[in-house]
């Protein structure tokens, strides 16, 4: 089966991710290198920090990125083999490591960078986000735009799930509309309205840091979250990474792509499983499962292997 490894975004993190991995597998590598360029222990804050703690951006971002890289080098000891990688919003980092876009160490300065960028920028613009479930994209969009304010859509997950986000009374507004139309909606635990116009000063300012980063060729095929299909142009990386910021992630859209392009399996890597649910309201039929413990790497290796 044609796989491609999913990489999961902020908001999936929970203290202990990923540990079970690290024991078994062994992480030294990983933990050291995000270790010295974070300048905190991250095994530690991995295992040691509070729910609320890790839900910070400054924190969340290097915890889940090194989750991500620790069950990648699990799947990969495994034996489990990819011919594509795709990342929700956070998640585009790891995959640019998994594919040779990035060096390990320039992801985690990357990480650094954008983590703290995003933070600033959600400390003076504040904002929120919410989840509307089971409605049209063309209603959204419509309702978003007659509501007093700015919101708009933020994520394209699935045919049923899309994620709005912008002030926070405009946010509000069109769930209260949205409401009306009979249509549920999940406010979500952030106080930011990241992947809108928002998170401009963020993009800006993370454009202008990794302005020298080396960026290679991918060596699989990498779906971007900005176009939700296969990305060919890696010239200008800087530009592509600053405008992923403050850009809706069209995540449906890159699955629909990977589908056509003979993708059967999408094996999720990192904590929780939230894009495998993805996986599975878009693509009838398709493979999904995750690795993020010993428990989910056995159940991966029958689904996609048979041991």
């Amino acid at each position: 089966m044609k796989t491609a490894f999913l990489f999961s975004g902020q908001g999936s993190q929970y203290p202990g991710m990923s540990a079970e991995l690290a024991e078994k597998f062994g992480a030294k590598d990983i933990l050291e290198c995000g270790s010295d360029i974070m300048g905190f222990d991250l095994m530690k804050k991995l295992t040691d920090s509070t729910p609320d703690e890790l839900s910070q951006t400054r924190l969340s971002q290097p915890a889940i990125f090194t989750a991500s890289l620790i069950s990648l080098h699990a799947a990969r000891e495994s034996g489990i083999e990819n011919a594509a990688v795709a990342g929700h919003s956070l998640g585009e980092y790891a995959a640019m490591y998994a594919s040779g876009v990035l060096s390990m160490e320039d992801a985690f300065k990357a990480i650094k960078l954008r983590s703290e960028a995003m933070a600033k920028a959600a400390e003076a613009t504040g904002g929120a986000m919410a989840a509307v479930i089971g409605c049209d994209n063309e209603t959204i969009e419509k309702i978003c735009a007659e509501v007093e304010g700015f919101v708009a859509p933020a994520n394209y997950n699935s045919p049923v799930q899309t994620v709005i986000a912008g002030e926070t009374a405009a946010v509000d507004s069109a769930v209260a509309k949205l409401t009306e139309l009979g249509k549920r909606s999940v406010k979500l635990a952030v106080s930011a309205a990241f992947h809108t116009k928002l998170m401009q000063p963020a993009a800006d300012e993370f454009k202008a840091s990794i302005s020298a980063f080396k960026f290679g060729k991918p060596d699989c095929g990498y779906y971007a979250n900005l176009y939700g299909k296969l990305l060919e142009d890696f010239t200008d990386m800087p530009s592509y990474l600053a405008a992923h910021i403050c850009s809706p992630v069209r995540f449906a859209d890159e699955l629909e792509s990977m589908s056509a392009a003979g993708i059967e399996a999408f094996v999720e890597l990192g904590p929780n499983k939230v894009l495998t649910g993805l996986v599975k309201k878009t693509l009838r039929g398709a493979v999904a499962v995750n690795i993020e413990n010993n428990e989910t790497l056995e159940k991966a290796l029958a689904a996609l292997c048979g041991k």
